[in-house]
């Protein structure tokens, strides 16, 4: 999320400046390898590098390959790195990662910056897209390396994809992973060829509630900032909820809890932490958002406590409900033996993000599966009859 913020950012002041661009997007991958499908690098013609596709390993070597396309408009090309190979030092990399690594690389002086174009707008509209990209095409097929298929929520489909068929059997797969909201390669057999696509979801920046202005709010901000989270610090009391503190958040609201809905339209994408160290604001705050949509609420503070803010919300007449209580958290935070409030956010943030992936939170040596969800080889669906 934040490396996309980065490369947005660096597209657009390349643009400003007239330089020629490009960029290496991976598109497949099996084994064991550092990124995963959708992972992007920008670069320019100064030598600017944003972003990666690697642990650092294969920067320098995609760079030297896009040269050609950073002098003149040129069509994309592909590029593999295979280190399962025992022979994978003669490429001077000697990565040991044991897997394969496919990147395209695009001139984006071409149609290639839509997808960059595609990406601001669902930043902007603070919704979800997704993108179908073929990058290997085997046969007779009236398509392209690079040509794409641009999908939003509502509907609204862009594609300059020639092809009916393919264009026909793409969409429903795209809409699929858009719902799913996981990035998915698929080839396809077409009637006198094949194609392999990516299609992968764009996900815009988390959105972060922070209830509470105080001194242990602030390191949280900061956190979530790096993280490219959208941030909004609320608090009742105007001399702390101030940009000077909070330099950092995108936005400070000024309110009591009991005018909150006023303020803030709660949704299924947004996670909350509640850190005000007032009881009663705390109740009021828990009797809002524990019936409302966020997919994650956590309290700061002893496990006592929270029990008896959620006795005394029962006793007058709001009983939680399980699926309500299985996204609240308290206390807040992973178990990392933390004190600082640089401490503390450290464990909150990392909870959040952990609980927004689906993992567990735990020590990787003790993971008996791959560190990243399963990179399955490309799912074939043949030609539809």
């Amino acid at each position: 999320m934040k490396e996309l913020q980065n490369i947005l950012k660096a597209f657009e002041q390349s643009q400003q400046l007239g330089q020629r661009s490009a960029i290496a997007t991976v598109v497949e991958t099996s084994g064991s390898v550092y990124r995963r499908p959708g992972a992007r690098m920008f670069l320019t013609e100064a030598g600017q590098m944003v972003g990666a596709i690697s642990g650092g390993c294969l920067e320098s070597d995609v760079f030297e390959r896009a040269k050609p396309l950073l002098l003149q408009v040129s069509h994309p090309i592909m590029v593999q790195y295979d280190t399962t190979a025992s022979d994978d030092l003669i490429w001077g990399l000697g990565m040991g990662c044991n897997g394969a690594v496919h990147v395209l690389i695009e001139s984006l002086n071409t149609d290639a910056k839509s997808q960059l174009k595609f990406v601001a707008e669902c930043f902007q509209q603070n919704q979800p897209g997704a993108i179908a990209t073929l990058f290997h095409i085997e046969g007779d097929v009236d398509a392209h390396m690079g040509d794409r298929l641009f999908l939003k929520p509502d509907g609204t489909v862009v594609h300059r994809i020639a092809n009916r068929q393919l264009a026909s059997r793409l969409l429903p797969d795209t809409d699929q992973v858009l719902t799913a909201g996981k990035t998915q390669a698929i080839s396809y057999k077409l009637d006198h060829g094949s194609v392999e696509v990516l299609i992968e979801t764009i996900q815009p920046p988390t959105p972060l509630l922070v209830f509470g202005a105080g001194y242990d709010a602030i390191p949280v901000v900061q956190l979530a900032k790096q993280l490219g989270w959208h941030v909004t610090v609320i608090d009742h009391r105007p001399t702390y909820a101030t940009r000077d503190r909070f330099p950092h958040a995108d936005d400070i609201i000024v309110c009591n809890p009991n005018e909150l809905h006023a303020h803030v339209d709660l949704n299924s994408r947004m996670v909350a932490v509640v850190m005000t160290h007032h009881y009663l604001q705390d109740q009021t705050l828990l009797r809002s958002l524990l019936p409302s949509p966020i997919q994650y609420l956590g309290v700061l503070g002893p496990k006592r406590r929270t029990q008896q803010l959620l006795e005394a919300l029962r006793m007058d007449g709001f009983a939680p409900t399980d699926q309500q209580l299985q996204r609240f958290y308290h206390p807040i935070g992973l178990d990392l033996g933390a004190e600082t409030p640089e401490e503390i956010a450290l464990t909150i943030v990392a909870e959040i993000q952990a609980t927004l992936t689906k993992h567990s939170g735990g020590m990787l040596r003790d993971r008996n599966a791959p560190i990243h969800h399963c990179n399955p080889e490309p799912v074939c669906l043949p030609s539809a009859s």
